[in-house]
């Protein structure tokens, strides 16, 4: 496939992607009462953490391999076959353990655990055609997706609880699934299974579980244990006014997801960091004019967009629109440090996410909600300084390069 096609391709199924991400919360918020967003929002919350580490372990190093031989298509066979089991035997696990726990919530988390692994194995199989350079295939894989949810959604009661809700958006993936599965096979049909080779001390995915796991997730869990321990509708406010900027969320994750394979065209280093730094501008100003724009809206807009959230999360929406600009400079820092060496990122994502953290606990006993949104944002604002600090230091080095990121990237030492 041609570079231009391909980058269209895949900008295109990334808008697809975060389009869907944002109607299923919008349609949430608009069939549920205020305790049943926060409800399915923290459910969504966990499904998010489980989707990034599925990402991290098995998509991130796939799109970091180069070429297109029998050896590449059989690690995307492999990465497929894996995510699947894995979710499988997860989604019983959480499932059988939220069986026996009371209330609404566990309800739906256990609906979760039946659903994961379709969910989980339609994004696999996105990483799999970014790999094999054929973004056209998971765009018509997320187009589906993207109807059969909206239509699966609309005739959904107002009040459904947060169980049915789950559901409803879990078994919408079905058709995609298969659609993904079936155009997968004929590119990976034939080709060895290694699974062993996902499960070795050496597989580069252990590394970015450990940087998902102290960057997005502890963010994300953390605003969950305010609502566990502080106030309830903290997580519903909080997720509210980022359901608002979900496509912006959905291609920060992308970038670093789906980047390496394009940028990867680029010859050299430089050209690449340029490329990165001048991604990262376009998305820090589509993010400000994004917020600009929501902080503009009518209420009554405004509640026709999120229900009974609307209240809670338009005051939250400076900061949120704020951090969101922050981010978009931190993620395509990131990115750009993946290309140079992936075992750089680790101590930037420990450092400055667990400061983000703290951020947001000292703001949230500060000032509430607002001084919690206040708070994660300039966690956001330290990360992406730090990241592209790093970024002039690696491209100034001095030392012989280091050796292209690649497949031989995941393997063990001597």
């Amino acid at each position: 496939m041609r570079a231009r096609t391909a980058v269209v391709s895949s900008v295109a199924d990334q808008g697809v992607a975060a389009l869907t991400n944002i109607l299923v919360l919008v349609a949430a918020a608009r069939l549920s009462t205020v305790a049943d967003f926060a409800r399915f929002s923290a459910v969504y919350l966990v499904f998010t953490v489980l989707l990034g580490i599925s990402g991290a372990y098995t998509g991130q190093p796939l799109v970091l391999r180069r070429g297109a031989g029998e050896e590449v298509r059989g690690a995307c066979r492999s990465a497929v076959d894996f995510t699947l089991l894995a979710a499988s035997a997860l989604g019983a696990l959480l499932a059988a353990v939220c069986l026996f726990v009371p209330g609404d919530t566990a309800r739906a988390l256990m609906v979760l655990g039946l659903v994961l692994p379709v969910v989980l194995g339609q994004d696999a199989m996105r990483y799999a055609f970014s790999t094999l350079q054929r973004p056209h295939l998971a765009l018509a894989s997320d187009v589906l997706r993207l109807a059969c949810v909206l239509g699966a959604l609309a005739v959904q009661p107002y009040g459904a609880p947060a169980a049915r809700l789950v559901a409803v958006w879990g078994l919408s993936a079905l058709p995609a699934l298969l659609l993904s599965a079936a155009l997968l096979r004929r590119h990976v049909a034939g080709t060895q299974r290694r699974l062993k080779v996902l499960m070795r001390r050496g597989h580069l995915g252990r590394r970015f579980v450990v940087e998902f796991g102290v960057g997005n997730a502890t963010s994300q869990l953390s605003v969950l244990g305010l609502g566990v321990f502080g106030n309830p509708l903290v997580v519903g406010a909080l997720r509210g006014a980022t359901t608002l900027f979900g496509p912006l969320n959905v291609l920060f994750t992308s970038a670093t997801s789906f980047g390496p394979p394009l940028l990867g065209r680029l010859g050299s280093e430089g050209r690449r960091i340029r490329a990165t730094a001048g991604v990262a501008a376009v998305l820090a100003a589509t993010a400000a004019v994004w917020a600009t724009a929501l902080a503009l809206l009518p209420a009554g807009v405004g509640r026709h967009l999120l229900g009974d959230t609307w209240p809670t999360a338009a005051a939250l929406l400076p900061a949120t629109g704020s951090q969101y600009t922050a981010m978009a400079v931190g993620t395509c820092g990131l990115l750009a440090l993946r290309m140079l060496d992936p075992r750089t990122t680790l101590a930037i994502q420990v450092v400055f996410s667990l400061a983000a953290v703290a951020l947001l606990a000292g703001g949230y006993a500060v000032g509430g909600v607002p001084g919690a949104a206040w708070g994660l944002c300039l966690g956001s604002v330290c990360k992406a300084v730090a990241t592209w600090i790093r970024v002039a230091g690696l491209h100034r080095r001095t030392a012989p390069a280091q050796p292209p990121v690649s497949v031989s990237a995941a393997r063990p030492g001597p």
